[in-house]
């Protein structure tokens, strides 16, 4: 008799358990993620930019439509994964310069008949930045695939989306050496 006793009770502390799980979970995740010493990418790239972004980005002269794309990408970035504000140049504490160094595109993927099918653009950028508490290069990179009919060029609407989301990648390469500096300060 008692053996059914235990085995109702192991049953309903385990019901219990089950149901409250994910209510417990969402509620300790917070304290679990802190006791671990999580601190989120801004708080380290604030360590190396301010809080005020001036940043100014060279036309590309091959690609002049291109400079826009990547002022907006970057614009993106410096409120959305800075934590920071877009400022006027006299008003920033922080000054970024954005060069695209290079734009390429290669076949990384044939058919059985020879023609790409497959490429990858890589663009290059070369960003200066410079704030009241650090000042720096860096050269980054960022890669693209993206499918094309068998025996047909890339057309413009490809090759923009194909640099637009490039820079985007090499804007999220900076962002990241930005954070791996602003632990070590």
């Amino acid at each position: 008799m008692k053996r059914v006793e235990v085995k109702k009770t192991f049953f309903a502390v385990l019901f219990s358990f089950t149901i409250h799980t994910p209510l417990a979970i969402v509620a300790l995740s917070p304290i679990a993620i802190a006791g671990c010493g999580y601190k989120p990418m801004t708080t380290y790239t604030k360590n190396v930019l301010t809080d005020k972004i001036y940043c100014d980005v060279d036309v590309y002269l091959r690609d002049p439509e291109n400079a826009v794309l990547v002022k907006d990408a970057l614009n993106e970035a410096i409120v959305s994964r800075f934590g920071a504000r877009i400022a006027k140049k006299e008003n920033a504490t922080t000054h970024m310069k954005v060069a695209f160094k290079s734009v390429s595109f290669s076949p990384i993927q044939y058919d059985d008949n020879g023609y790409a099918i497959y490429y990858r653009a890589t663009v290059t950028l070369s960003i200066h930045y410079e704030s009241d508490k650090y000042k720096g290069d860096e050269t980054v990179s960022g890669f693209y695939d993206f499918p094309i009919e068998p025996n047909a060029v890339i057309s413009d609407a490809k090759r923009f989306q194909a640099i637009r989301f490039g820079a985007q990648k090499a804007l999220d390469a900076f962002i990241s050496r930005l954070a791996m500096r602003g632990e070590k300060l």
